[in-house]
């Protein structure tokens, strides 16, 4: 075997390997949680409870994200402030999860309280409309990127034909470069809505962890991911067990198409 052909081989192989990764983890999925779909069918999107000793279970940037997007792609596309603030998207993106976790509970979260016993909401502090901006935050970078990646495949001719016609750069981001890219950056908010659904640390230590369909944006909740990081560990029951397992087979399932449908759409954008 020629060096070619084994190169072709690894990476062949690599394929497969990767292919048959995501099947046996849908397959597991879909195996461990048939108890609790056979139990409880749909009812598990339609009822409103989660309550395990029971046996009854339950089952929000983009603005900022496209200003910096065009900062970096329209207003400063090189230069000193262009690499800084895009080293500093960068560097938010990479950051870990627990460390926004961390922050959002001993900085976020004093912050949301002070705001509550002023406008005289019950100060529980974490809660819903907490979790939701520690996502943003999070997510606001990588959105970014995707975003300006997005803005940059709109064609140089037509720009250059807009300003040659008399407009302004506001009239052709908002006539030219936004209709342009519109799908892409669609597709960008749809996988930056992936990436958010499956985030567990950081919204677990802010959303306070409640098991009730919240009221309003400053109650307690609990999100897919946070149930299955606080009870897998002390589900004993087969059925809570699974119906847990069955909640990562949904998580699994919704992140996939929306991710999937997120690049179909950059695809078409790219080859239009």
């Amino acid at each position: 075997m020629n060096k070619d052909r084994f190169y072709k081989f690894i990476l062949s192989s690599s394929v497969v390997v990767l292919i048959a990764l995501v099947a046996v983890i849908l397959v597991l999925l879909v195996e461990n949680s048939l108890m609790s779909i056979k139990e409880f069918s749909y009812t598990m999107f339609t009822k409103n409870e989660w309550d395990p000793v029971q046996k009854s279970f339950l089952l929000i940037s983009m603005p900022f994200a496209l200003f910096l997007a065009l900062f970096l792609g329209e207003y400063n596309t090189s230069g000193y402030i262009h690499n800084f603030v895009k080293s500093c998207v960068e560097l938010l993106a990479g950051i870990p999860s627990l460390i926004y976790g961390f922050w959002g509970l001993f900085i976020f979260v004093p912050m949301i309280r002070d705001a509550q016993m002023y406008f005289g909401v019950i100060p529980y502090g974490v809660g819903l409309l907490t979790a939701t901006l520690i996502l943003a935050i999070m997510i606001t970078p990588y959105s970014a990127s995707l975003a300006q990646e997005v803005i940059r495949l709109v064609p140089r001719d037509l720009k250059e034909a807009s300003y040659a016609l008399g407009a302004t750069r506001l009239e052709t981001i908002r006539r030219i470069i936004i209709p342009y890219a519109l799908s892409g950056l669609f597709a960008g908010v749809l996988l930056s809505l992936g990436r958010a659904l499956g985030e567990t640390m950081a919204v677990t230590m802010v959303i306070g962890n409640s098991n009730f369909i919240p009221k309003d944006l400053f109650s307690p909740a609990n999100t897919m991911s946070s149930i299955i990081a606080n009870e897998f560990t002390e589900a004993t029951d087969p059925l809570h067990l699974s119906a847990l397992i069955e909640i990562a087979l949904i998580l699994f399932v919704t992140t996939s198409v929306i991710n999937l449908l997120g690049k179909y759409i950059i695809k078409k954008m790219v080859i239009k």
